[in-house]
């Protein structure tokens, strides 16, 4: 079924561009034909034999220094600044190619084809004329040698005559043959306007002013579209995510945002050229220079937003599709053409405000790392929904290349391999190396191989808190509980008065835990904090304090024993005294 889905959405796509052009001849729709159905054979054997995403831990990001990069790798820099520079300087780098305009091709064509049509019949002419009288010649010397016996000298003379006079006639055919060929090159070396006025004189003149209509708006539109094109003045102040792109002006960050571009296209400097101008003009056309000043509303506030960062220091951005259950507002967003439009723009703001935080120069930090919580997110039937994600997948990563370090998706469900079919074809391999799928039951130790525990949000298994006053810098510890052992945590208290808070997440749980005060006075009390309870695998990190009135220690224990795998404990505390507080 999703096989079917693509081939339908290609030959819309493709009816869509043959239709808009000028139609061109039956050879060139034969072309054009062909090339759809070879790329949609080719779509249906890559769907099926692709896999619903292909996920890749060993991707890694590479230097933007010059240095690093391999000769191969340099040259191609090289040559592309050299290519961005006289486009620039040049005024050409939104010029297109002269071409000339398809419906003159079609005329030249034709004018061609009729050419060669009357050749042949001019030909075609001359042989009849000559086989005809050949056969009156041939007949005539029949018929005179039947008699030659009986006939006298008078009739021996006007056989003479007759005889002279076909040979006359068959002068004359010679002389007839040369003339059609002598005007034959004269009918190819007529030029286009005598074809174009011919036409006009066997067409009707009403058919021809109707013809002429359709052909002055396709001549019309292409002056136009040329026009526009050449009078677009480059300026050399040009600038992308706020770096300069004249390579002559030695920003250092040019280097950064061109090897992006190489990256995507593996180096081919005509490609990631290409790459270029087309980001810039769409970036024109979208008028994304000025999207952060737009206000998309309150609905898609809680969709998508900038939490923390990752080990690497890079902006992590959440992407939650639960939201999206919420019919009422999913009929907001989708049930229009406009509202479905302003969903792209505002995740393109979102990408903007992201890049906002980055350092685009050699050794910063130069990207950003998605995750996408697909908890509670609707399915399939949601057609619109997976189409905007498509769309949207597409347009970040044609112009927004190399600005995403990974995209890692958790809570993923079932449905959602087969649901990921429909945009995977559209995407390139190095896109697809960079995605991470995890089950609900791994979420956070997925996440903790990218995004420290403390910069883990609490819902996702980690210590980040909204508005947190408890912890600023303290740093996470790590136990590992064997299966059938148990593992205590010691928190001291030295002071005869203070607090003490603490943090602790043990993956997958499922493990019984206790809490306790033990005094350095061993005449006194132990006193229970919290009391030994089976915490199941679903349970978010524990918080909790202590206030003390004399020296001692807190104790925190992690009963594995009924589990047969072992458990990872994260933890991190902080001691506040009076004075502190």
């Amino acid at each position: 079924m999703t096989a079917e889905v693509k081939v339908e959405e290609k030959q819309v796509e493709s009816e869509v561009v043959i239709a808009s052009a000028v139609a061109p001849e039956v050879v060139e729709e034969t072309t054009v034909k062909a090339v759809v159905e070879e790329e949609t054979k080719v779509e249906e054997d890559e769907s099926s034999k692709a896999k619903a995403v292909e996920k890749s831990s060993s991707f890694k990001e590479e230097s933007d220094f010059f240095s690093d990069l391999k000769e191969s790798e340099k040259k191609a820099l090289s040559d592309l600044k050299t290519k961005l520079e006289e486009a620039i300087v040049e005024n050409t780098l939104f010029k297109k190619k002269e071409t000339t305009p398809v419906k003159v091709v079609v005329e030249k064509k034709k004018e061609v084809e009729e050419k060669a049509e009357d050749e042949k019949k001019s030909e075609a002419v001359v042989v009849t004329e000559e086989e005809a009288k050949a056969e009156t010649t041939e007949g005539v010397v029949a018929e005179e040698s039947s008699k030659e016996d009986a006939k006298t000298d008078a009739v021996v003379a006007e056989e003479v005559k007759k005889t002279d006079a076909v040979v006359t006639e068959e002068a004359k055919a010679e002389t007839i043959e040369a003339v059609v060929e002598k005007d034959s090159p004269k009918e190819e070396a007529k030029t286009e306007a005598d074809v174009v006025d011919a036409k006009e004189e066997e067409v009707k003149p009403e058919d021809a002013e109707e013809e002429k209509k359709p052909e002055a708006a396709v001549v019309t539109k292409e002056a136009t579209v040329e026009q526009e094109e050449e009078g677009e003045i480059v300026d050399n102040d040009i600038e992308l995510w706020g770096v300069p792109l004249l390579p002559s002006k030695g920003a250092e960050g040019t280097d950064v945002i061109l090897l992006k571009f190489l990256r995507a296209r593996d180096f081919k400097v005509n490609e990631a050229f290409e790459m270029l101008k087309k980001t810039l003009k769409w970036r024109k056309e979208q008028k994304i220079d000025s999207i952060l000043g737009e206000d998309f509303g309150e609905d898609l506030a809680s969709a998508a937003y900038m939490n923390g960062l990752d080990r690497e220091s890079r902006p992590v951005c959440y992407n939650v599709y639960s939201v999206f259950g919420n019919e009422e507002l999913y009929q907001r967003i989708f049930g229009s053409e406009q509202s479905r439009e302003n969903l792209l723009r505002w995740r393109f703001q979102l990408m903007e405000k992201g890049i906002q935080k980055l350092v685009l120069k050699p050794g910063g930090v130069t990207s950003l790392l998605q995750i996408h919580d697909l908890k509670n997110c609707p399915g399939m039937l949601k057609k619109e929904l997976w189409v905007a994600i498509k769309n949207a997948t597409v347009a970040l990563q044609d112009n927004y290349p190399e600005l995403v370090s990974r995209n890692v998706f958790i809570n993923v469900p079932f449905w959602f391999y087969a649901a990921s079919t429909l945009y995977s074809p559209f995407l390139t391999q190095r896109t697809k190396s960079k995605f991470v799928v995890t089950r609900p039951a791994s979420v956070t130790e997925t996440l903790l191989k990218y995004i420290p525990a403390e910069e883990i949000p609490v819902q996702y298994g980690g210590f980040k808190r909204d508005d947190d006053t408890e912890f600023s810098n303290e740093a996470v510890s790590e136990v590992v509980v064997k299966p059938g052992s148990s593992e205590t945590i010691e928190i001291p208290a030295p002071e005869t008065e203070g607090t003490l808070v603490w943090d602790v997440a043990v993956l997958g749980w499922e493990v019984n835990y206790k809490e306790e005060f033990v005094p350095t006075d061993e005449a006194a009390y132990t006193i229970i904090v919290q009391k030994d309870k089976k915490i199941g695998s679903h349970e978010g990190p524990v918080r909790n304090s202590f206030k003390n009135s004399e020296s001692g220690k807190i104790v925190l224990t992690v009963d594995n024993v009924s589990s047969k795998k072992k458990k990872r404990v994260l933890y991190r505390y902080k001691t506040k005294t009076e004075s502190s507080c």
